[in-house]
């Protein structure tokens, strides 16, 4: 059973307690409306850069090594993640560090020193971090696809961020972008898990206001028009990684038409029986890697395919996997499509919810990008209830245009 208990605190930051029977672990993170998509131009990298410098100290725990110290003997697991939409810090305990994993985690991410020095070694770090994505081309194939979809708004812009954005960040630009978008109105602290030894006193409250009080941002800049491009990379390589992206007609605010979409992607490309398995590995043997996936930002839904595959099968896999998802779209999915596809998304969804790391992230993408309610069980039962009929009007309503990205020896004409 899960039990939520939801307050505001001082600065302004919600604070949500989730409480999850039968686990010894506890999962605290804190969140904002303060990823790249927040970022002006000149800024592109600078919320993915922002969330490395705070590991290096707060004041209660002044130095890096301070940090990771005493994060190992709680025995605890702490990272973060940037995304386009969110930046986020969180720990995994045992139930009984809670308290001073709550504490860790607010001295060093709400009240971080930003040092200059540490400043200019992270820098370098950070450029590493882009250098070694650049010689990944699955990772390339992934920007690459954001540019053919997104153009240079902010959704199309990566996380990373382009190395000549990092050299020129200073201090007071990163103090500036921090006191600007890391505002408790945009932002959630969750605890989750097992609560037993996180009391309902103030001393948690006093903890999470170490986050100062920040005036509300402005709303980010809302999604473009689709106007979709093909992206080519071309490397001399034998293995090609192609990338395509739909828009689907979607409401992102109807949490009924995302678990639908949820549905549909499991069954066109998201386990071993959907379509794009089946038949461009399993039948025709033309890609080791194939997938769809669906993605909901604020304000617009992605589908996304994907494969990795021989460059002398690429154009053939492409064609073959558009003319699936048009397939869908003319004669629909089956019943036992659906049915099967409803109920390996549900399973996996349930299984995902036994950590509560898991549902520490579902609960701060639910309220912050969102603005929905926290219920775990009800993301459960929302994709248990979808319909056949649902399936089948996202199915019918994708339409044959598509943005196109690919790493490999080929042209833009291949693709047309």
């Amino acid at each position: 059973m899960t039990t939520i208990a939801s307050s505001t605190l001082a600065n302004g930051l919600p604070l949500h307690r989730i409480g999850l029977d039968g686990t010894r672990a506890v999962t605290i993170l804190v969140a904002f409306d303060a990823g790249a998509r927040s970022e002006r131009p000149e800024e592109n990298g600078m919320a993915h850069f922002l969330e490395h410098l705070v590991f290096k100290g707060g004041e209660k725990y002044p130095h890096y090594r301070d940090v990771n110290n005493t994060a190992e003997r709680l025995g605890g697991s702490l990272n973060a993640y940037t995304s386009h939409d969110l930046v986020a810090f969180h720990i995994t305990v045992r139930a009984e560090a809670a308290m001073d994993a709550i504490d860790l985690l607010t001295d060093f991410a709400g009240r971080p020193h930003l040092d200059a020095d540490e400043l200019d070694r992270e820098r370098g770090v950070v450029i590493q971090e882009i250098q070694r994505y650049k010689d990944e081309p699955s990772s390339v194939a992934g920007n690459l696809i954001d540019v053919a979809a997104f153009g240079d708004h902010p959704l199309g812009r990566p996380v990373l961020g382009p190395e000549e954005h990092l050299r020129t960040f200073t201090r007071d630009a990163i103090v500036a972008f921090r006191n600007r978008r890391w505002s408790g109105a945009r932002g959630g602290a969750f605890i989750v898990g097992n609560l037993e030894h996180v009391p309902a006193n103030g001393a948690v409250g006093e903890l999470f206001e170490r986050f100062p009080s920040l005036d509300a941002p402005g709303a980010f800049e809302p999604a473009p028009a689709f106007a979709p491009e093909i992206m080519i990379e071309q490397r001399d390589t034998n293995q090609s990684h192609l990338r395509m992206s739909y828009r689907p007609k979607v409401d992102v605010l109807d949490p009924a038409q995302r678990a639908a979409m949820a549905i549909y992607a499991t069954l066109l490309g998201g386990s071993m029986s959907s379509r794009l398995f089946d038949e461009i590995r399993e039948q025709r043997g033309l890609a080791y890697s194939v997938y769809g996936a669906s993605h909901a930002h604020a304000d617009v839904p992605l589908l996304q395919l994907g494969a990795g595959l021989d460059s002398t099968k690429c154009v053939e896999a492409y064609r073959r996997m558009r003319e699936i998802v048009a397939e869908l779209r003319d004669d629909g999915p089956t019943p036992a499509e659906v049915d099967r596809a409803r109920a390996y998304a549900a399973g996996r969804r349930v299984l995902a919810f036994e950590n509560t790391n898991a549902v520490a992230r579902y609960a701060a993408s639910q309220t912050i990008v969102f603005g929905e309610a926290i219920d775990p069980d009800g993301a459960i039962a929302a994709l248990d209830a979808v319909t056949l009929d649902e399936v089948r009007a996202v199915a019918g309503d994708i339409a044959d245009t598509l943005a196109v990205a690919c790493v490999g020896p080929h042209s833009a004409d291949d693709f047309d």
